[in-house]
């Protein structure tokens, strides 16, 4: 796929954030439409509004990814309006931090596991038999984190989605190939911390500094157009997962401790609150 014109994007927790930044990469390579879902109703049409140009159709509509009601409803709706979408952008998240036991039942472990892992699979499974059905090539980009890949003090539930969301999506990938779908290409973007907000007071492990969103989005794109299964970012995300993966724990724990700073990097993260977005 060398671009998106003429083509249908649909992108989550895309009122703000990178989410908007998706929507916007999409509108200027000439796409046919771009599809916005967002909760936040009064940013999402804003966004809607101030993203628009001639030649590409942008239609808004207020989802709660959390809810398999509204995600198939939506989905419906988006078939039948504007049609079925070339390239799906699972974007919408959440972040808590907090110790384990301080987790809210349905507030925090529920809410994250929905928009975090669940959603991006019901999304997914709204749209793929159209792409697999149709030949013209098509693309998911799941947005998933560094720490699907290592252990984080006070982001167990957190870590816990996004090593779900990383296992389910490269399953998928290997799927549609195995299938003879090679058509439709899957990307997981696996980033370390990025300033838009959403983990504001968290703290950069050593050699993993803060990401720029507009950097982020623009190689995320890149790759998910060639259809490249991972894309970690910056380079000493695959470093300590490679570290991690032969070196024996308690050694792994005294790097990642004291020397990475990886286990300390949420100590005095602040967050933005509880908005889905990324």
């Amino acid at each position: 796929m060398q671009s998106v014109e003429g083509k249908i994007v649909l992108v989550t927790g895309a009122a703000m954030g990178m989410g908007r930044l998706y929507a916007e990469r999409a509108i200027t390579e000439g796409a046919k439409a771009v599809v916005l879902w967002d909760l936040d109703g009064p940013a999402l049409a804003a966004t809607r509004d101030a993203i628009g140009k001639p030649g590409t159709q942008v239609h808004a509509y207020v989802v709660d990814v959390a809810s398999l009601s509204d995600i198939t409803t939506a989905a419906s709706r988006v078939r039948s309006e504007v049609g079925n979408p070339d390239v799906v952008v699972n974007n919408a998240g959440i972040v808590r931090s907090k110790l384990f036991w301080e987790h809210d039942h349905t507030r925090d472990i529920a809410a994250v596991m929905d928009i975090n892992v669940l959603a991006l699979m019901h999304i997914a499974r709204e749209f793929l038999p159209a792409m697999i059905t149709n030949p013209s090539p098509a693309r998911i980009l799941n947005v998933a984190s560094a720490s699907g890949m290592l252990s984080v003090p006070q982001m167990s539930v957190y870590a816990g989605s996004k090593w779900a969301v990383i296992g389910w999506s490269d399953s998928v990938r290997l799927e549609l190939l195995r299938a003879g779908h090679g058509h439709v290409r899957v990307t997981t973007l696996i980033p370390s911390y990025i300033t838009t907000g959403m983990f504001a007071g968290a703290r950069a492990p050593l050699l993993t500094p803060l990401m720029e969103p507009e950097d982020v989005v623009d190689r995320a794109w890149k790759a998910m157009k060639r259809g490249k299964p991972r894309l970690m970012m910056p380079w000493s995300v695959w470093l300590s997962g490679a570290l991690r993966g032969v070196l024996p724990q308690p050694l792994w724990d005294v790097l990642a401790d004291r020397v990475f700073r990886v286990y300390s990097s949420m100590d005095h993260f602040t967050g933005r609150g509880p908005k889905p977005g990324a």
